[in-house]
């Protein structure tokens, strides 16, 4: 038996997926109340906890072989510091201490912003020293915090590796992710502001395949990168609109008026419960260093990355695929609802 924790995210789900075409079992851990669209129609044991309640965690961790953690939060706004603190460390430590306490083998997902941000021109890999004191940002600090926390554990006795994925692209992206958000962007046909940056960018599937292959492969107490391609923000819009067959303007803000702007604009999104494209932690992400090696990963495990245009176009065709379901059954419902007896022509 498989546990997830995280399992309705979009690497979560992916993972899911993943296993279950292995013909091997899943024990999806998720939030009591918690939406589980992504999950819906696979044949999966579903649980509801808390990794911040460890007597929840012990319960479900019995009859389990490997743990995949991958629940946490992601965010590039102000004001989320106290949550991201207790999920990304504390809650990582008591999935550690659990794994641990009933021998379970363990694969956490941190991030590669759990690295320090080295200058241009370097490449960053699992040498590169957690970014523990990070002042990039809380996100990059617990994530960083959160791989320490499952390391300790390792030196307690705790069987377990570490994996840092990049930016992840691809399809089954339910929530929306920021990555997605951007990839929709430059598919419309809108003016599309950017700033002179670059990241590197992951399909979810690979990301997936390289977890598995890190519980299967993976040496104890070591770190792999799971990272995919460096580009441009202008190559990916480039990439992307060949992909839509559309072509429409592409925009370099300065970086110091980006960085005013958005100073200002995250308070208006918040305001409204939306997620600003760019905000001063996102456009410091893409102008600092991305470069990542994923040579350990793809000489330990095996990992490989697809290239970047296929993420593009299978995530793409997801989406309308995706949209096109769920307009159908909100119209449907829609349809049903309005139906009374007697009136047969409400009726589909």
């Amino acid at each position: 038996m498989n546990l997830v924790t995280g399992a309705t995210g979009h690497i979560g789900n992916v993972l899911i997926r993943a296993l279950l075409a292995e013909g091997k079992q899943v024990r999806a851990m998720v939030l009591p109340g918690e939406s589980c669209d992504s999950l819906e129609g696979l044949s999966i044991e579903m649980v509801a906890a808390d990794i911040l309640d460890p007597e929840s965690l012990d319960r479900w961790m019995k009859g389990v072989s490997t743990v995949y953690h991958l629940a946490g939060i992601i965010s590039i706004l102000p004001g989320d510091e106290e949550l991201m603190h207790r999920v990304n460390v504390e809650g990582t430590g008591n999935v550690a201490r659990a794994a641990l306490k009933a021998g379970v083998r363990m694969v956490h997902t941190a991030s590669v912003h759990a690295f320090k941000r080295e200058p241009h021109g370097q490449t960053m890999s699992e040498k590169t020293p957690l970014s523990l004191n990070s002042a990039a940002g809380t996100y990059d600090r617990t994530k960083a915090e959160g791989a320490q926390a499952v390391l300790d554990a390792v030196r307690e006795g705790l069987d377990a590796v570490i994996v840092c994925p990049s930016g992840v692209i691809g399809p089954h992206d339910y929530r929306g992710s920021e990555m997605g958000a951007l990839i929709r962007s430059f598919a419309d046909g809108n003016i599309h502001f950017i700033v002179n940056g670059a990241y590197d960018f992951v399909d979810v599937r690979d990301v997936a395949r390289g977890m598995i292959l890190a519980a299967e492969r993976g040496r104890s107490g070591e770190i792999y990168i799971l990272s995919g391609h460096q580009v441009t923000l202008r190559q990916l819009s480039k990439m992307t609109q060949k992909t839509v067959s559309k072509r429409s303007p592409v925009l370099a803000v300065p970086l110091g008026l980006a960085l005013s702007f958005s100073r200002y604009t995250q308070f208006f999104y918040r305001w409204f419960r939306k997620t600003p494209r760019f905000t001063p932690y996102s456009l410091r992400t893409v102008v600092d260093n991305s470069s990542f090696s994923r040579t350990k990963a793809e000489i330990e495990l095996g990992y490989r990355a697809r290239p970047l245009e296929e993420s593009i176009r299978d995530y793409l065709a997801w989406r309308e695929e995706h949209y096109q379901k769920y307009y159908r059954q909100k119209a449907a419902k829609a349809k049903a609802r309005s139906w009374k007896p007697g009136r047969a022509d409400n009726r589909i």
